[in-house]
């Protein structure tokens, strides 16, 4: 006897452009890949810098293989990735499409998104296993890309807003650093916001620190690069361990909903502070209902969360798994649970919430 399966009258119209949709993530999901080719391999890159190019001009230009730049040239065009001129056979960059794939130290450069993106995607079959057994996946567990890539994909928008817009947006702060202070970037990964702070205020001394010692590495190695090493320095420990009184500022980018315990680290944070000091938080931008946050944004911070930042959180004592869509009501009570009484939204960009929080 085999089973009939009953199917419901469809709506075609409705169907199609559900279709339409899914083969539209398709694309975009094999095409990620070759985003990153052409990253890596400094295909945008020489566009950028040749102007409109054959694929024999650019393959001879990149060392490339021609037979492999013909469907990854025709990928890109099809994608608006790249520019195409019928007329000639030329390949090249608008301004705009260069700023965005060429340009890595522009505030627009995107390709470091796409690594992070592809390095969540290796860890499918360990995240695919947690999700009947409930265990936790910790960050240093993923491919390396993942550190690299997100490194890539925050240091754009730290540089556009932290020094311009985010500290300035905080009672006090920049007149402090300015004059000379102590500051913990706890969270710091491969150091990118804790570098940027010391560039600008010369008088400062940062302490970033991370669980990850590996990125530490990096992060030491980036300092000396800038020349900042002086006044930089970057520890491994975790984010509740932080000595007492002895900071004028804390900072934590786009790192507390990853953290087992959200609240102890906030706490901790609290401790370090000198009588006075000030706390900076930086968050993925959510609202505070699951119905604010589907769209395009939240459907990436959601997805960022189920792959990376709930199994990172569940590695760890607390396993709270906060997800980096909590919105601001959530994160104040963490907070204030934290014992931070005076805590507000300072600044709203299209992907962050910077919090000041005061005892």
């Amino acid at each position: 006897m085999t089973n009939t399966i009953t199917r419901p009258d469809l709506d075609q119209r409705k169907l199609d452009e559900f279709m339409g949709t899914a083969i539209g993530d398709l694309s975009s999901t094999v095409s990620a890949a070759l985003t990153v080719i052409g990253d890596q391999l400094g295909l945008y890159r020489s566009l950028a810098a040749a102007g409109p190019s054959t694929v024999e001009e650019l393959a001879k230009a990149t060392g490339t293989a021609v037979a492999y730049l013909r469907p990854w040239t025709a990928n890109q065009a099809a994608g608006g990735y790249l520019s195409y001129d019928t007329s000639t056979e030329r390949f090249y960059l608008t301004p705009e499409q260069a700023a965005v794939l060429a340009d890595e130290d522009g505030p627009n450069f995107f390709p470091g998104a796409m690594q992070l993106a592809l390095a969540t995607i290796r860890s499918l079959p360990q995240i695919q296993e947690r999700f009947s057994t409930g265990k936790g996946f910790g960050w240093h567990e993923h491919d390396r890309d993942l550190f690299v890539g997100t490194e890539r994909f925050f240091r754009p928008g730290y540089a556009v807003d932290l020094v311009p817009n985010w500290l300035p947006a905080m009672d006090g702060v920049v007149e402090t650093l300015t004059q000379g202070a102590v500051v913990a970037d706890v969270g710091a990964g491969h150091g990118a916001s804790t570098i940027l702070m010391a560039q600008a205020f010369p008088n400062s001394e940062f302490i970033g620190s991370d669980y990850h010692e590996a990125s530490m590495v990096v992060a030491r190695r980036r300092a000396e690069t800038a020349g900042v090493a002086a006044r930089v320095s970057f520890e491994t420990h975790d984010a509740t361990e932080l000595p007492a009184a002895a900071y004028d500022l804390v900072t934590m980018f786009d790192c507390l909903h990853d953290m087992g315990d959200p609240t102890a680290a906030a706490r901790a944070v609290r401790r370090s502070l000198h009588p006075g000091g000030v706390f900076l938080l930086v968050e993925p931008a959510a609202g505070d209902r699951l119905a604010d946050n589907l769209n395009p944004l939240g459907r990436l911070f959601y997805a960022a969360s189920t792959m990376v930042c709930t199994p990172a959180s569940l590695a760890q004592p607390g396993g709270a798994a906060l997800g980096p869509q909590a919105g601001p009501a959530v994160l104040t009570r963490v907070l204030n649970e934290a014992g931070f009484t005076d805590v507000s939204v300072v600044y709203r960009s299209p992907v962050n919430l910077v919090f000041q929080a005061r005892s």
